[in-house]
């Protein structure tokens, strides 16, 4: 079929640019994932690149926390991680849709290997904190998945039964319709809801005279007044299309990535180069910058700014008056989390969870189980990712704050917190120097009127990121930047118009 041109072929459209690069310099501000790609397609083509780093590590955003790792936030204190060697967690992205076909491409060009990442899983749990029947206790996902299922799909059997749907339906349609509710939702000949397998067991099956034991489900009545079908908790994320299985992830850490780039590129890159000014000139470029105490200036063709748009803010410059009401105005999202190294795999030794994500709906959103290093001796789960105001009120935390706080709502759902805990290490991305948020945040409003004042160049000045993209928050926005932003500059120096594809 994909011979035929009935499907889309799996791999990325192909990127092959013609012409001569002329000599020109390209001033690339920021050596994050967008950056690093468009010196990568732009070494190919012969442009002299020249990178400035503020951090003194490439990859922006996309950082995987190891030994060593280093951290000092707006109004905090320098961390430096002191996990075990092999353990990490990924501070940044950590998931890779089988459907971003530009960010496996390059894994695949770069030769970075990826693994399965599992973030949808059953075992793992809601944990409601209220004044309900099941409140205040850790509930599988699969129980309250299948009975929520079970009883919306009783209720609508029984309306189709009873013709009480505003659709007419002919007796034929109706019993195709009641058929494939029993079917998903679990329910008896009577098209009544009863708990199966589907949602586990309390007693497993086993030899002998062991056939396992059902409970009954929880009324609808207790899931709704626990809050548990509140958008805290059913999210069904399985059906978002960004994290619809297959997901993978870098073996190692999401950073990979970004070394892999740097190797093709160290000569390129300047780190530790703070810009404080971008000019457009008659004739190309000026960007300042702060290097090594001094006050340094950078003169070059083009410039492509890949800096988050919260700090951009604060840099001087001379564009338009709508760019730099773009600039100002859109907003990123605070969002924070937190990695704990355990002495032991408590939540696969004791409770058979492997990777995934337990919600809550008090102050950590949410706890992600590692998917790697499975049936280890020791692990590191994310013990909080958050956002917004739940993000904001952690982060103004101190260091030691935001780790009891882990310790204390966690130790609630994993009472093994109290003993096997060992070390943890915080990010704040909206209090991170050099990101000040985690990724920029649209309405349908912003999108028809600052998005577009960032997607055409101005003047020499291109700009790339997640931000000029609607892929914000997943690194592939970083990468159909770079590449739409390479094909401009390419087009506009050697006066041949290219038509940038979508990738599907």
């Amino acid at each position: 079929m994909i011979a035929l041109g009935f499907l889309p072929s799996a791999p990325v459209f192909p990127f092959h640019l013609t012409g001569d690069s002329k000599g020109k310099h390209i001033i690339i501000l920021g050596a994050g994932l967008s950056g690093l790609t468009a010196a990568y397609e732009l070494g190919k083509l012969g442009y002299q690149c020249t990178l400035l780093e503020a951090r003194n590590r490439t990859g922006g955003r996309c950082w995987s926390v190891r030994k060593g790792s280093q951290h000092a936030e707006l109004g905090h204190e320098q961390q430096t991680a002191t996990f075990d060697d092999e353990q990490y967690f990924n501070a940044g992205p950590s998931r890779i849709p089988h459907h971003h076909q530009l960010t496996l491409h390059y894994c695949r060009e770069l030769g970075v290997p990826l693994e399965v990442y599992n973030n949808i899983n059953e075992a793992a749990y809601f944990f409601s904190e209220g004044k309900g029947n099941l409140s205040n206790r850790k509930i599988r996902i699969r129980e309250i998945h299948n009975d929520i299922r079970g009883y919306t799909s009783e209720l609508l059997a029984k309306a189709v039964s009873q013709n009480a749907l505003d659709t007419a339906m002919s007796k034929e349609d109706a019993a195709k319709v009641v058929e494939y509710l029993r079917a998903e939702g679990g329910l008896d000949i009577d098209k009544l809801y009863k708990a199966s397998a589907r949602r586990g067991y309390s007693e497993s099956p086993g030899a002998g005279n062991k056939p396992g034991k059902i409970d009954n489900p929880h009324t609808l009545l207790d899931i709704i007044q626990s809050g548990l079908m509140d958008s805290d908790f059913y999210n069904v994320a399985e059906y978002t299309f960004e994290l619809q299985m297959t997901l993978f992830q870098a073996v190692g850490g999401m950073d990979n990535i970004a070394k892999a780039f740097e190797q093709k590129l160290s000569d390129e890159i300047q780190l530790g180069a703070e810009v404080t000014g971008i000019y457009n000139r008659e004739q190309g470029v000026r960007i300042t910058f702060k290097k090594d105490n001094r006050l340094q200036e950078l003169n070059g063709d083009f410039c492509i700014c890949t800096l988050p748009l919260p700090v951009l803010s604060n840099l001087e410059h001379n564009f338009s008056q709508d760019v730099s009401r773009a600039i100002d105005f859109i907003p990123y999202i605070a969002t924070g989390k937190i990695g704990m190294q355990f002495k032991r795999r408590f939540w696969e030794e004791d409770e058979n969870i492997f990777g995934g994500i337990t919600h809550t709906n008090n102050e950590l959103t949410q706890i992600f189980y590692p998917s790697y290093g499975y049936l280890g001796k020791k692990g590191i789960l994310i013990g909080y990712y958050n956002f917004n105001e739940k993000a904001k009120k952690t982060g103004a935390l101190t260091l030691k704050e935001r780790e009891q706080l882990a310790l204390a709502k966690g130790g609630l759902i994993h009472p093994q917190y109290t003993t096997e805990f060992e070390r943890s290490f915080s990010v704040s991305w909206h209090l991170t120097p050099f990101s000040l948020g985690g990724w920029a945040v649209y309405t349908p409003a912003t999108r028809q009127s600052f998005y577009k004042a960032l997607i055409p160049p101005e003047g020499q000045v291109y700009f790339a990121g997640e931000h000029t993209t609607y892929l914000n928050a997943w690194m592939a926005g970083a990468f159909e930047s770079a590449r739409s932003t390479v094909a401009s500059i390419h087009s506009r120096t050697t006066e041949r118009p290219f038509q940038y594809p979508i990738s599907k």
